[in-house]
């Protein structure tokens, strides 16, 4: 058994972890509920020649509070209390919409108990690939003032990378901001999922903190 005093320091620095992980959370909603309220963030402007791709990083025990926090910029948009328009998608809601759209939902579970998670795995990335969750994703008109906040990045991992996603969003959703709620890090240059998890390069999203 560890010595009483070690035992203290791992407590003390779990806590100090999770209490700068809620400064950080905390901080972080300031700034987007600040961002979707500023014209120009919502015409896309002052990026010079790059699009509006954006993360909202955050650590994955606050997962909850996340949730939380998108239904209420929801509600608000929703009420006028917000001056945008506020999409929000799940990454996961979409997969299963893809499946649906293949008419191969049903048969997964029985597939995966046949085949095995590694085949399973393998197969349904022929047929949700990025391009499918891109379309998927995609909606007609893009109005002056949406905002598409994408959300379930951990629930469809390993299957998508957000690298991978965003290099397929390019044309289709570059009028528009995109912020991708992102339970993790993003350096500006490379993603680290679950802060432990690296989850590839990307040079064209802008951490909105």
């Amino acid at each position: 058994m560890a010595p009483q005093s070690e035992t203290t320091y791992d407590v003390l620095q779990a806590h100090s972890k999770a209490a700068r992980a809620r400064v950080d959370f905390d901080h972080r909603c300031k700034v987007l509920r600040e961002r979707l309220c500023e014209q120009d963030f919502l015409e896309n402007k002052g990026l010079g020649n790059e699009i509006g791709f954006f993360t909202f990083c955050y650590d994955a025990s606050l997962e909850l509070e996340m949730r939380a926090f998108v239904a209420n910029l929801q509600a608000d948009a929703a009420k006028g209390a917000l001056p945008c328009n506020l999409i929000v998608k799940n990454l996961y809601d979409a997969f299963l919409g893809i499946l649906e759209k293949k008419r191969i939902l049903a048969a997964v579970p029985k597939q995966e108990l046949k085949h095995g998670c590694d085949h399973q795995l393998k197969q349904l990335s022929k047929i949700a690939t990025p391009e499918a969750f891109a379309a998927a994703l995609d909606y007609e008109p893009h109005k002056p003032g949406d905002v598409l906040l994408l959300t379930g990045v951990g629930e469809v991992y390993p299957l998508l990378r957000v690298h991978t996603l965003l290099d397929n969003m390019h044309v289709g959703f570059s009028d528009i901001p995109v912020i991708v709620a992102y339970p993790g890090r993003f350096d500006g240059r490379s993603f680290d999922l679950f802060n432990k998890l690296g989850d590839g390069n990307y040079y064209r999203a802008f951490d909105i903190a």
